[in-house]
């Protein structure tokens, strides 16, 4: 007869990955541990769930309390059950990722988190836990997801000029686009408004700026589309940066 009682000895957390845009730069939101394992070290947005508390709740309820956000869109990845992937016993977790606009966030870091601060993707490196492959497999979700539907209504403002919306497609696919192919793509997919407006207040010769149409967007979001585009080069990758700051 299976003696049940050694099956009840493990514990659950919950680790959010949540990406932003800014400046033409894809970040995700990190904290700075206070407490051990790994005190000091940069993470993410993780900890334990409670006994009579279901996942996304918690998901939910960490993300508030370790850097004062929420009422975003959470989405289950992955969970992460390698035997010795905490140093204080068996802990499996669950991953959720979310995209939101860095603009509409303030960020007030408590409990745990000793610090909450936004972090370039391609510089992030060297993170406690197995957080760096838990951001890889986000990462590669998201990758998935620019290919099959529209981000760009989460991550950019709502008025953004062509040449934002391709940096932003860069940023996720790790990859230097056609600027002429790119257009053309996007153009022809009728998923944009042109507000015949242009940008104020650069140095350089102001651009038109667009909206996304909601009605298209919410058909894409639901049916999905192929994005295959011509690429120019791959970017050179950073190597992942070391020490007490990614």
């Amino acid at each position: 007869m299976v003696e049940f009682k050694g099956f009840f000895k493990s514990a659950f957390t919950v680790d959010n990955v949540i990406f932003g845009f800014d400046e033409g730069d894809l970040k995700v939101l990190l904290i700075k541990r206070g407490e051990e394992p790994y005190e000091g070290k940069w993470a993410l947005p993780g900890y334990f769930v409670y006994p009579d508390e279901d996942l996304d709740e918690a998901a939910e309820r960490v993300l508030q309390e370790l850097t004062g956000i929420s009422n975003v869109f959470l989405e289950q990845v992955k969970t992460f059950g390698a035997v010795d992937r905490h140093p204080f016993g068996r802990v499996i977790t669950v991953a959720y990722f979310s995209l939101i606009k860095i603009s509409d966030f303030t960020l007030q870091p408590a409990s745990i988190a000793l610090k909450a601060k936004w972090h370039s993707v391609a510089k992030v490196g060297n993170l406690a836990f197995d957080h760096d492959d838990i951001l890889d497999a986000c990462f590669q979700r998201l990758k998935w997801l620019v290919r099959t539907r529209p981000v760009g209504f989460e991550l950019l403002p709502p008025k953004f000029t062509l040449t934002e919306l391709q940096h932003l497609y860069e940023a996720i696919l790790e990859t230097e686009l056609d600027k002429r192919n790119f257009r053309k793509k996007i153009l022809s997919m009728d998923l944009l408004i042109d507000l015949e407006e242009t940008q104020e207040g650069v140095a350089h010769r102001p651009a038109r700026l667009y909206q996304f149409d909601q009605e298209k967007y919410d058909t894409f979001t639901a049916e999905g589309f192929s994005f295959e585009l011509k690429e120019n080069r791959k970017k050179e990758k950073l190597a992942p940066a070391t020490g007490e700051s990614p």
